[in-house]
């Protein structure tokens, strides 16, 4: 049997502890280096496969992802679900202060294809949910319907906790806790702690 845990997921990227600005704006302990993951097809296909299964109910009509190890994905499952495939681009934000600044964006030829469509929006890991998230709020702003956001590792609660608060089921391979602190609250500014922007270190 293919192991989909976490602890092989975790044993396929780089991670460091530290004190990160995330994309989201939140801050964290843990900061995960994920393009390794798709730089071996044989190692990540148990997790793409268990993906790929657990979308097949929600009968989708495309998968999108966030470039780019998200884009990455979308395309493995969507062949193997037998749909289209889309994904977005990252846009940086104006301005780094405030939560989910940064947004994403379908390009053109693709935006008129998935008007009225149901959609899965997939990342490979998923915290606050930034990048889902923005791809989410593109893909409606363009007639879209997004049905599932899934991600082949969830880490915490934050980001499951927005889509279920939106009706949209959330699909992971694996779990993980994580924790993720508002600037204002997090213990590790209190500290002292050395912050490093994590988006400027990807």
């Amino acid at each position: 049997m293919s192991d989909t845990s976490t602890a092989a997921f975790l044993a396929m990227v780089d991670g460091r502890r530290g004190h990160f600005r995330l994309e989201s704006g939140h801050h964290g302990a843990l900061w995960l280096d994920l393009d390794p993951l798709f730089a071996d097809p044989r190692r990540v296909e148990p997790f793409v496969a268990a993906m790929t299964a657990a979308l097949r109910s929600h009968d989708v009509d495309a998968v999108c992802g966030p470039l780019l190890g998200g884009a990455f994905l979308a395309q493995l499952v969507a062949q193997g679900l037998g749909v289209e495939f889309a994904f977005t681009e990252r846009v940086p934000p104006p301005q780094a202060n405030g939560l989910y600044q940064v947004r994403y964006r379908l390009p053109s030829a693709i935006a008129a294809r998935v008007r009225g469509r149901r959609l899965a929006v997939v990342d490979d890991v998923m915290s606050a949910g930034s990048a889902l998230r923005g791809t989410c709020t593109e893909l409606e702003a363009h007639g879209a319907r997004p049905v599932v956001a899934a991600a082949l590792l969830v880490l915490g609660a934050t980001g499951e906790r927005y889509f279920a608060g939106r009706g949209i089921a959330v699909e992971a391979v694996a779990r993980d806790d994580y924790e993720l602190w508002l600037p204002d609250d997090c213990p590790l500014c209190a500290a002292g702690v050395a912050l490093e922007d994590a988006v400027a270190t990807a």
